[in-house]
């Protein structure tokens, strides 16, 4: 009977879900909204003199762990906007078919030149499709969404001091701080003037026992008085009988 339980349920979902309004997309005909935290591909922008951002300094080379980053320097050259001299970079090669979207190229970039964007990749039939040249790199800026992670914003939310020398001290601190056992409490001690007699106390104490004493001896005589009043009426009382019983001895 379980068995037959088991399919009429099995066969009751498939009922309730044959009738749903498919979710599938046909991509890339149809395209998904991506989230705010999507990472997808790359693109290079222009600063803010329309200049290219890109100063070829290769930190984006070095930091890479697949190493699909090639930047080609070129030699400094004075801006056109500015006057200034500085650098460019000739060529600018990203291969996707090996990149692992960690985001350390766009997070160490000097000038916020490289960013990643939100939307897909187009499928491509070679290897040579996934290749992003510098002209695909910097088409990416105007045809795709940027994200909004840069270098700039994600350094602020890193500590600034992290690696100085100060933190270095503070983390030792903290390590000996935790290595040294804690001091054990010291029992509390009264004070010591609450172990000393008040000094008004003790012509107070001196002056009770003397009145007591005092008090004594007077109260002492009355009784004494009354005790001794019944001896001396006792003999007086005893000498009528005595006189009697000589007589009738007689």
């Amino acid at each position: 009977m379980g068995y037959f339980f088991d399919a009429v349920r099995s066969m009751a979902m498939s009922m309730k879900t044959a009738f749903r309004k498919p979710t599938t997309i046909q991509f890339p005909d149809e395209m998904r909204d991506q989230g705010p935290r999507a990472r997808l591909t790359f693109a290079l922008v222009h600063d803010e003199h329309d200049e290219e951002a890109c100063v070829g300094c290769l930190m984006c080379q070095k930091i890479c762990p697949s190493r699909v980053i090639t930047v080609t320097p070129g030699k400094k050259r004075p801006s056109e906007a500015t006057g200034k001299k500085r650098g460019f970079a000739d060529d600018f090669t990203l291969d996707m078919n090996a990149c692992i979207y960690c985001e350390l190229c766009v997070q160490v970039c000097p000038t916020d030149a490289i960013v990643m964007t939100q939307d897909h990749i187009q499928p491509g039939f070679a290897r040579e499709d996934l290749v992003l040249t510098m002209d695909k790199l910097y088409a990416n800026e105007t045809e795709t969404t940027l994200a909004w992670g840069r270098a700039s914003n994600l350094l602020q939310m890193q500590d600034p001091k992290r690696g100085t020398d100060q933190d270095r001290a503070a983390t030792k601190a903290k390590a000996g701080a935790k290595a040294k056992p804690a001091p054990k409490p010291k029992p509390a001690t009264k004070p010591k003037a609450e172990a000393k007699p008040a000094p008004k106390a003790q012509p107070e104490a001196a002056t009770k026992p003397e009145a007591e004493a005092e008090a004594k001896p007077e109260a002492a005589t009355p009784e004494a008085k009354t005790e001794t009043e019944p001896e001396t009426a006792k003999p007086e009382a005893e000498e009528p009988k005595a006189k009697a019983d000589a007589e009738e001895a007689t």
